[in-house]
């Protein structure tokens, strides 16, 4: 009855909406042609709306404008003579302000009678021309199944593993959740979601407000080497300016909290944009009764001056405060609100980055200085029931903070066909835990007490040659990179961390190109393994940790009949060194991530080795404002060795991840999308009942234990889900509105969890115990998940 009456209104919503008023065409774009090495303006080149006629050249100062523009996101294709033929990030046209775009070209060594290529959304760089992907704006925005919420876009793309929890782990091409790092218009950010794993790159939300987002690049291999400490993933999030015109703001509601963003000039050469988040989760988890009670919120900002032609500098902040407490006022709580009120601790985190892009342009290229600052605490504490009336009754008291002060410099610098990029980093790092737990393992318990103040220093060095030949038809390029810090002996050897990288394209014809990248990569153990300590002593410095190593070797074929028609198809195969390998519960660390908590405060050892290999389609088309489909389809194997080095699966072992998502903008600023998932069965580990049932175990873990020993032997069902969506925008003369409805799992797939165990209670509600009440009587409950999510977004641009 209930769920007849939801249908009810959101049909009712949806005819209300459809009547509603809406104001004529006149939308105004202005914008700015320049040189992307100079800077300079560009004059006389042309620009048109791409997709129609409406056309213009720019003016003496490279700048251009259209008028009575019909609203909707747009792109706009520039050309001119030397230059290559570009199609900038997408952009939306409204009727209440005047949208502002700048669009830098790259020069080209085509001669005048060669054939130009037509301007594509669908880019590629000479360091990586193949593994990169790149997000429009009107993606990210209206991407069935996300709520706006970029960690959840990046899953409809290839190589990126879904789950079915409601965790936004990024998992790229069977790598760990920690594989991949993420930067803000140049700043290095370490984690982009609320409620991080420490150690790992997941969370349930995004702290990334895509109010401030223009578009996103993501590479799954082919880094750059510019760029490290990754294994899987680098991300490219480049943000909007702020309106150089006059003030402007957005207010919105969507699925988990509400939201304000500003934007507006700050002088005649500067403009900013900020937004700022608050959740109401934990209001809405207390009406339906759920065990835990999150909210988050955060802040974001971007600040830029143009000081004169050739110099620029932005500043860019981003920050979140979380807490969760446990909803212990439940009556009668059932099984599973049993099990995650036993299980989940009580967390507090905070987070900011803060950092500087400074740019100075000459006649050859530019050169970048990035200053920046980042912080992390997390708190959590863990009472036996959730009994709080006695100090004694505490299993986790932990405290933790990540500061990182980085400094980078590079010089990019373009003459004819060759691009040269070099530069360095340095970065200044403090880490403190302060960690009191009894942990139970299987020759019995380990008591974990201790407290840190870890200093030390980071710094790279590299450079990366690229070079066209027979007129852009091949390209290659060439990259040297090399880390090294002051932990320790072992790895203060930058030779020791020496990282090549080559990438090879070639272009059959205008329409076909192979492509070709090998590469290893580095990256540093997680701070809370270099910061354990046991008996007084830096365990895992002792242990002679190194630094993580993975081997790419990357091989593809793309076709690209038209601009917006885009088809790939990539082989890979990465192989895995000195990973960190767990010696009390013998697994390597490459298996944790995707849970709350902490990976990697323990003792480990640098021994696992392991591998991913695989292959990946992926299938393209866009019509701005129009029309998008993306198909891609990923088979991936992921295997690390146990502790008898057998190759046994990872728990990125999915095999198959299949993904098609669709928009279509229909008449009257209607819009509809669609995003269906299906992922392969991901391996489990069956529970160690012999552990878990007694009582010195369980009270100390709050719960039981997984059977190391049987690592992955098990394997879950596969996992399909249906997400739709439906938008509707009206563009009045001083306001825009849009109102979305988002179906999750809309057919509602129920997927296969791992059995709940309980302790078993009698009458009195009293636990049940054996062997003279050294064990406890434990039971198992069936656990499934997933359900339809309908959520409601309301946007107000003003």
């Amino acid at each position: 009855m209930n769920r007849h009456k939801n249908r009810q209104i959101i049909l009712s919503l949806l005819f209300l909406l459809g009547f509603l008023p809406a104001h004529a065409q006149q939308g105004k774009l202005r914008g700015r042609v320049f040189d992307l090495n100079t800077n300079n303006n560009i004059a006389f080149a042309n620009v048109i709306i791409s997709g129609t006629t409406n056309g213009t050249i720019t003016d003496e100062n490279g700048t251009f404008s259209f008028s009575g523009l019909k609203p909707g996101f747009v792109r706009v294709e520039v050309s001119l003579l030397g230059y290559q033929n570009t199609l900038s990030s997408e952009i939306e046209i409204s009727n209440a302000q005047t949208a502002q775009l700048e669009i830098g070209l790259e020069r080209t060594n085509q001669q005048l009678e060669e054939i130009r290529v037509a301007a594509s959304p669908y880019r590629t760089r000479e360091e990586s021309p193949l593994s990169l992907k790149t997000i429009g704006l009107s993606e990210i925005e209206s991407s069935p199944g996300a709520n706006r919420d970029i960690s959840k876009v990046i899953q409809s793309f290839a190589g990126v593993q879904s789950t079915p929890s409601f965790r936004n782990d990024i998992i790229i091409r069977g790598g760990g959740p920690s594989e991949s790092r993420f930067f803000l218009d140049g700043v290095e950010v370490p984690n982009i979601n609320h409620f991080a794993t420490q150690g790992a790159s997941g969370g349930p939300v995004g702290i990334i407000n895509a109010d401030l987002l223009r578009e996103v690049q993501y590479y799954s291999g082919a880094f750059p080497a510019n760029r490290a400490n990754a294994l899987s993933g680098i991300f490219e999030f480049s943000l909007v300016d702020g309106n150089s015109d006059q003030f402007r703001g957005q207010a919105a509601v969507g699925a988990a909290e509400i939201s304000a963003t500003v934007s507006g000039p700050a002088g005649n050469k500067t403009s900013y944009v900020a937004s700022v988040r608050r959740s109401y989760l934990q209001f809405l988890f207390g009406l339906l009764d759920m065990p835990f009670l999150p909210t988050f919120n955060d802040l974001q900002f971007k600040l830029k001056t143009r000081i004169d032609a050739q110099n620029e500098l932005s500043i860019i902040g981003l920050g979140a405060y979380d807490f969760s407490k446990l909803n212990t006022d439940i009556e009668n709580p059932d099984e599973q609100q049993q099990y995650i009120l036993t299980q989940l601790p009580e967390n507090t985190q905070w987070s900011y980055t803060i950092g500087a892009v400074y740019k100075r342009y000459n006649e050859h290229g530019y050169q970048t200085f990035v200053v920046s600052r980042n912080h992390l605490n997390n708190e959590a504490e863990k009472y036996r029931d959730n009994n709080d009336s006695s100090e004694a009754n505490k299993t986790i008291d932990y405290r933790s903070q990540e500061a990182e002060n980085k400094l980078r410099y590079e010089n990019l610098i373009r003459t004819g066909g060759t691009k040269l990029n070099f530069g360095a980093n340095a970065d200044f790092v403090r880490y403190t835990n302060s960690t009191q737990q009894t942990r139970y393992y299987n020759d019995g318990p380990l008591r974990v007490d201790y407290t840190t103040e870890l200093n030390f220093v980071k710094w790279g060095l590299f450079a990366q040659a690229s070079q066209s030949f027979v007129n852009d038809r091949l390209s290659l390029s060439l990259g040297l990179r090399v880390d090294a810090n002051n932990y320790s002996s072992r790895m203060r050897n930058a030779f020791e961390q020496f990282s090549p990288r080559f990438s090879a394209s070639w272009k059959l014809t205008p329409a076909w190109a192979v492509n070709f990248n090998t590469g290893r990569y580095y990256q540093l153990p997680p701070y809370t393994a270099l910061g354990y300590r046991q008996n007084n002593q830096y365990i895992n410095k002792q242990n002679g940790l190194k630094y993580i190593r993975a081997d790419h070797f990357i091989a593809g074929i793309s076709y690209q009949p038209q601009a917006n028609l885009f088809l790939s198809l990539e082989g890979f195969l990465k192989n895995y060194a000195d990973y960190p390998f767990s010696v009390n519960d013998s697994i390597s660390l490459a298996n944790l991530g995707a849970d709350f908590g902490v990976v990697g405060n323990e003792e480990v050892s640098s021994e696992s080795e392991g591998k991913a290999h695989g292959a990946e389609l992926q299938a393209r088309y866009s019509e701005a404002g129009k029309f998008n489909f993306n198909l891609s389809y990923t088979f991936v194997r992921s295997e690390f060795a146990d502790k008898n080095g057998t190759m046994i699966p990872s728990s990125w072992d999915s095999r198959h991840v299949l993904v098609l998502t669709s928009t279509k903008k229909m008449k009257r600023s209607w819009q509809i999308g669609a995003r269906w998932r299906l992922v392969g069965g991901l391996p489990y580990t069956p529970w160690d009942m012999d552990r878990s049932s007694l009582v010195a175990a369980w009270d100390a873990n709050n719960g039981p234990f997984l059977d190391t020993d049987r690592w992955n032997t098990k394997r879950f069902k596969a996992f399909h889900q249906l997400d739709l969506r439906i938008d509707k925008a009206y563009y009045w003369k001083t306001m825009t509105a849009k109102f979305y409805l988002d179906f999750q799992n809309f057919y509602n797939f129920k997927n296969e969890n791992q059995d709940i165990l309980l302790r078993q209670t009698d009458e009195a509600g009293n636990y049940r115990t054996t062997d003279n009440g050294t064990r406890y009587l434990l039971k198992r409950v069936k656990d499934d998940s997933g359900t339809i999510l309908p959520t409601v977004g309301i946007i107000l641009q003003f």
